[in-house]
């Protein structure tokens, strides 16, 4: 609203919020600090997990920090901006989500403290984007390189992030896992290597304990073979994947057909049954013995592949079909007619299992595939879904070392590593920017200080020592041992992390503070009114403030 001569002049609609300066500022900012706090205790082997119940009643509890935020359903318009923040480094690294919140909430709790101090808020954006990308150029620095593929240090990467997870108890045999599944699968493209995930087909089953979960040199299938008379088992497999029905097709509109005599009924049926063998011949023709199909498979063409001794399983997912090709070296036949033996793919069995109430095909010992699959068990649902989290992360980090060749010492060595470095780098700015650079990094050591902290330590002690051994030139990646509770060389340990979670991790929460710090102005539209008779109608509680109510954080 202004004032015009005395009369109010109208600019933003009725019932529309606006909050401004340094109030929208300090709003923004506590929001993405209780975000941050919310899964500070999380972090690291010591970590705690959460339990999220949604509106239908149905229970998660993980401590990863991407499914939380997922899960927690944000309000508030500066807090959805950090669950963006775990979305991207979800997406782009697949692991240190809770790290990248966890450095945001800091840095926008540290900017506070310089807006307290009179410091222009252009200032501190332009200091924590230098500080950024100098800690970029640190992170390449200190990297280290690996020789060939080792495999002992891919399964120690894939021990530090699953040493968080509460299937830690199985953590051997799942990073052994995740590291097979992803040395079958690379490949290298131009020169450099590639590890495409989504060429790993995971499939949960509950039941059995998580050391039963199993690496297929092949594709299982969540399907079971449509006839009871195909054999269950195929030896020596020779594959048609094939992306057309085996059916007669349906006229699209309607049509009648007159039958006058009995005898026509029967020719008609007689053709219709004499296509489908014939779609049948040229599967058998091909030579295949077991036929997976995208679409359906009618029932005579069930018998009559019966009567051939061939497997058939109908309705698979397209993506399924995908893999299976690149696993069995076999072709994808959009149609039946170009089916030949060249579009065959092999593998050393297929057999149907049962697990549980389910019945699933294997596809097993293909020749060098370059798509694989792993099937989780584990006692409950609920340790099942964790499981297949912590081996997402798994696959994710070692694929991150794979394809880039670098890592660094995790347990917040690398962090306290570069903050030492930063507070030099300060030194060497003019102007206020350095304390914003010096603000960048103390937001750093807020990795080792929680990890101090949820592993039940006195941080202070534990950042002391942790300062005392960077300043030696062999302490660079001493961390902090959770276990112990003192500093200890995290290189030596093992405990060690792809330099590409890092590197995102700080870029990724360094451009969120930076964006809320930049808003001075929160203009909040009225929340749409709830239709008459509901909640909020007449006889109702009051609807939602909508996005007005800055309170409510989440």
């Amino acid at each position: 609203m202004a004032q015009l001569s005395g009369t109010p002049v109208l600019i933003l609609k009725e019932g529309t919020q606006r909050t401004r300066g340094k109030s929208a500022q300090a709003n923004n900012i506590m929001a993405g600090i209780v975000i941050s706090d919310a899964i500070k205790s999380t972090l690291g082997p010591r970590g705690m997990d959460k339990m999220l119940v949604d509106s239908l009643g149905d229970v998660t509890i993980t401590n990863d920090g991407a499914s939380i935020l997922k899960e927690i359903d944000v309000q508030h318009p500066a807090a959805k901006m950090l669950v963006e923040v775990a979305k991207s480094q979800d997406q782009e690294t697949g692991d240190g989500t809770t790290s990248s919140v966890i450095i945001a909430g800091e840095l926008l709790k540290r900017a506070q403290e310089l807006l307290d101090k009179k410091i222009h808020p252009t200032v501190i954006v332009g200091g924590y984007q230098r500080a950024s990308d100098e800690a970029t150029k640190i992170l390449d620095q200190i990297s280290v390189s690996m020789t060939g593929l080792d495999k002992k240090v891919l399964i120690s990467i894939a021990n530090t992030s699953m040493n968080s997870k509460s299937i830690v108890g199985a953590r051997d045999h799942f990073s052994a896992i995740a590291v097979d599944a992803i040395l079958q699968i690379v490949e290298k493209v131009d020169g450099k290597n590639k590890a495409d995930i989504d060429m790993i087909e995971v499939t949960k089953k509950q039941g059995k304990s998580l050391t039963e979960t199993e690496l297929v040199k092949g594709i299982v299938i969540d399907k079971e073979i449509v006839h009871t008379a195909m054999p269950r088992k195929v030896p020596s497999a020779k594959i048609a994947l094939v992306d057309a029905a085996v059916e007669v097709e349906k006229t699209e509109f309607d049509a009648e057909i007159k039958i006058e005599k009995p005898d026509q009924i029967k020719a008609f049926l007689d053709e219709e049954e004499h296509m489908i063998k014939g779609m049948v011949d040229k599967i058998i023709a091909s030579g295949a013995n077991v036929l997976v199909c995208q679409k359906g498979i009618d029932d005579v063409a069930q018998h009559f592949l019966a009567k051939a001794g061939i497997m058939a399983v109908r309705r698979a997912k397209k993506s399924t079909l995908e893999k299976l090709a690149k696993a069995t070296g076999g072709k994808v036949a959009s149609s039946l007619g170009e089916l030949d033996s060249s579009y065959l793919g092999t593998a050393g069995l297929v057999e149907e299992v049962k697990i549980g109430d389910d019945k699933l095909v294997y596809v097993r010992d293909c020749k060098d595939p370059k798509a694989v699959s792993i099937v989780i068990r584990g006692g409950t649902e609920h340790v099942v879904d964790e499981a297949e989290r912590a081996m997402h992360d798994a696959l994710s980090v070692v694929r991150n070392v794979v394809e880039d060749g670098t890592y660094v010492a995790g347990g917040g060595a690398v962090e306290a590593e570069i903050a030492k470095r930063l507070v030099v780098f300060a030194a060497e700015v003019k102007g206020r920017e350095q304390l914003a650079i010096e603000a960048f990094a103390d937001s750093l050591r807020v990795i080792p200080r929680t990890l101090a902290e949820n592993g039940g330590h006195d941080p202070i002690d534990i950042m002391a020592e942790l300062n005392k051994e960077h300043t030696k030139p062999t302490g660079m990646w001493y961390g902090v041992d959770v276990f112990v509770g003192h500093a200890a060389d995290m290189m030596k340990a093992g405990v060690i992390e792809p330099t590409r979670v890092k590197r995102q991790a700080v870029r990724s929460a360094s451009e969120a503070a930076q964006m809320l710090l930049r808003i001075d102005d929160v203009i909040a539209a009225k929340s749409s009114a709830p239709p008459a008779g509901g909640p909020g109608g007449p006889g109702g509680p009051g609807g939602p403030g909508g996005m007005g109510e800055m309170g409510g954080m989440y």
